[in-house]
């Protein structure tokens, strides 16, 4: 359906179908503080739910076919099918049914600045990035993010001004349901290939993309990625660029250094004028493209450089981007990152390499069959940057197992490359195996976008 502006306020009940979902939650604690009655329904308890159910809106686990009758506008995730109880029955009762990707599009259209940061790779830690620099230049914007992050105390933060910072999926081509002023693209890769089917498909998607924005906006995209560059021959907006290889870019990072804990410091050049020194406090040169994207856009928005440096300085990532979670004995440092595609898993390894220590282990979870199935070759390549492997099964999230593919033959896949790697589906196994033969000064991680992030806290038990 579409939605106009002065719509909104017509549906006083509205169920979000899938609320547990981070980018669900944050519409359901918005349009809460907008004064609507919320409900959602999700098939798992989390630490989202939980907080939801704490804000005052009620949460039920599994489906909610009451409230979902008695409201007025029912959203959904994109991993309802079109079975889906709830759904059904919100057809049946000629319920207005919108889709997520269509409604966080509305709400872009609410603000006369939306910026939205799309990519393959890098996009919570970039909007995170430029969300703190505008908080701490008092611009006072709505944010929406993929993860938690401790300065807004959430995932989302609704505030009074024309800005709204807001991460942007290509999955499903969601983003092409966006309205942005300032439009973030920072990479362009083969991913979620069970819907595009071919990369020339993905290029195409972001293209379009590209193309929403009018002749009064601004793209802001990496010089560095051939297929993000070419897109200043294509779009009628402004068109800033950033990178760290091409020279031609206005924004270029040179003279990189990094500290033992991998934390990077650079010079900045704008149009080939020193425009200051940046240190970080993440880790990988990925993250300095990240920060590069954050300084183009807060330079464009009128941000000082003193602010975008401090700010910069004081970000030490988002929730699940190599999060650091503790230290077991032998001093061996426990930490978390998100990454589930081989492009992310390689810039995670070259950020862990820039660390101080004895040996790296990685403890893998894939992420759906198609991406495993389409990606094995490039997943086995970038989990041997590792020094010790363990691959837990799948984590199937919305997809069925169709592909006829399994975490073995991954394993199988890095040891005939010549690397070790070692099959673990048990995450008991696995916390005790860690246990008994790690070193001192060893580093683990726990790598990808399902339940694997549950195995830190469980070797930090004693």
């Amino acid at each position: 359906m579409n939605l106009e502006i002065s719509d909104l306020k017509k549906y006083k009940h509205i169920h979000l179908i899938g609320i547990g979902g981070i980018s669900m939650s944050a519409i359901a604690e918005t349009l809460k503080k907008w004064g609507f009655i919320v409900t959602g329904s999700d098939l798992n308890s989390t630490t989202i739910t939980d907080k939801l159910i704490k804000d005052g809106i009620e949460v039920k686990i599994g489906h909610d076919l009451e409230n979902c009758k008695n409201s007025n506008l029912i959203i959904f995730s994109s991993a309802i099918s079109n079975t889906d109880p709830e759904i059904l029955l919100a057809k049946e009762n000629n319920i207005p049914l919108v889709d997520r990707g269509t409604f966080a599009g509305f709400l872009t259209k609410l603000y006369k600045e939306s910026i939205c940061v799309s990519g393959t790779h890098g996009k919570t830690t970039t909007t995170s990035m430029i969300s703190s620099c505008f908080i701490n230049a008092q611009k006072d914007p709505s944010i929406e993010v993929g993860a938690i992050l401790d300065f807004i105390g959430g995932n989302y933060r609704i505030g009074n001004s024309d800005y709204f910072i807001i991460e942007t999926c290509e999955y499903k081509e969601n983003f092409l349901k966006f309205f942005p002023n300032t439009a973030v693209i920072l990479n362009i890769d083969n991913d979620h290939l069970d819907y595009y089917k071919t990369f020339d498909n993905v290029v195409k998607a972001f293209k379009n993309f590209a193309l929403r924005l009018d002749e009064n906006g601004v793209l802001v995209t990496n010089a560095d990625d051939n297929n993000c560059y070419e897109l200043r021959n294509i779009v009628k907006s402004k068109f800033i660029s950033y990178g760290i290889n091409n020279q031609e870019a206005n924004f270029i990072a040179k003279n990189i250094t990094f500290n033992d804990e991998g934390f990077a410091k650079f010079e900045v050049y704008k149009n080939n004028t020193l425009f200051d020194i940046i240190e970080l406090s993440v880790t990988g040169k990925h993250n300095v493209l990240n920060a590069l994207a954050c300084i183009a856009v807060c330079d464009y928005h009128g941000i000082s450089k003193e602010i975008i440096k401090k700010s910069l300085k004081d970000f030490t990532g988002a929730e699940r981007r190599l999060e650091f979670k503790g230290t077991i004995s032998k001093n061996v440092r426990i930490f978390d990152d998100y990454a589930h595609h081989p492009t992310e898993i390689k810039a995670t390894a070259n950020a862990v390499k820039n660390k101080k220590y004895n040996q790296s282990w990685v403890i893998f979870q894939p992420h759906t069959y198609s991406r495993t199935k389409f990606l094995l070759d490039d997943f086995a390549d970038a989990i041997s940057n590792f020094d010790n492997i363990i691959i837990l099964d799948i984590y199937a999230a919305r997809e069925k197992n169709t592909f006829e593919i399994s975490s073995k033959d991954l394993v199988n896949k890095i040891n005939s490359n010549g690397k070790k790697a070692t099959y673990m589906p048990d995450f008991n196994e696995v916390v005790s195996y860690i246990k008994n033969n790690v070193n001192e000064n060893d580093i683990v991680i726990t790598l990808g976008a399902g339940t694997v992030t549950n195995i830190g806290p469980m070797l930090l038990q004693e």
